[in-house]
């Protein structure tokens, strides 16, 4: 079955072949007609209706938001927690921590002074694999916006579907492991192209791997010619400075 997505006017539609199938295949036990691309349609519409009143929310507390996406494993977190201990005392940051269950993202997140509110996608969402503009609006009341400069929201690890979905945030950005394989532009467009920033990570295990890091930047400016693009290594600290101050650029 060919993935549903949006374009920049908002219209969905079917996108066969994108999902891995090749064209051609036979879908006829789906059900993709115009009918769930009218249902999908009026998905997207609330949740956007969603997605401006928190922007607003965000904007009339003087908060910035940030939208932080990636795979599974790809080390947002650990990104996070050498952000959170650099900018203490500097920015006011809230988190805010999707996960489909467990806290431990939010515990690894504790203890560095900011305010955390986490979002379980399997308690009432529906085990959804990403955040969308209700959870993140779910979660507001239970950080002080009024005291924080900047809200940094940890998506779900998917490289589908968060690209999709508009939370309220003032910019996107992912982090990408090069342990992925450098053809990942090319097979998850939406998510590369969604993004002003392209963190890409763990770049100290790059004399390890036989990773094409040219054919990488390369297949990213086929579907992103604009992004900004930043390579980090979260672990040990390397070009996290660089990371942080796009961040505050950003206030």
């Amino acid at each position: 079955m060919g993935r549903f997505h949006r374009h920049e006017d908002g219209t969905a539609h079917a996108h066969d072949g994108e999902d891995g199938h090749a064209h051609g295949e036979d879908h006829s036990g789906y059900q993709t007609g115009a009918e769930r691309v009218e249902v999908l349609e009026r998905i997207f519409g609330e949740n956007d209706k969603t997605a401006a009143a928190n922007r607003a929310e965000f904007a009339a507390s003087g908060v910035r938001a940030v939208n932080l996406m990636s795979s599974p494993g790809a080390g947002k977190t650990t990104l996070l927690r050498e952000t959170l201990s650099r900018l203490a005392g500097l920015v006011r940051i809230g988190i805010i921590e999707g996960d489909i269950e467990t806290s431990l993202d939010a515990d690894r997140l504790a203890g560095f002074g900011a305010a955390i509110a986490l979002i379980n996608t399997g308690n009432g969402f529906g085990g959804e694999c990403h955040l969308d503009a209700p959870m993140v609006a779910s979660a507001l009341p239970r950080l002080p916006l009024g005291q924080l400069d900047l809200v940094l929201i940890e998506n779900v690890g998917n490289l589908v579907c968060p690209a999709e979905f508009d939370v309220g945030q003032d910019a996107r950005a992912m982090v990408y492991a090069i342990t992925e394989g450098e053809e990942k532009p090319l097979k998850y467009p939406v998510m590369f192209r969604s993004c002003e920033l392209v963190v890409v990570n763990k770049m100290d295990l790059l004399p390890y791997l036989d990773f094409d890091l040219d054919a990488f930047v390369g297949n990213l400016r086929k579907v992103n010619p604009a992004a900004d693009v930043l390579f980090v290594s979260a672990r040990t600290g390397e070009g996290v400075g660089a990371w942080c101050d796009w961040l505050r650029a950003r206030l």
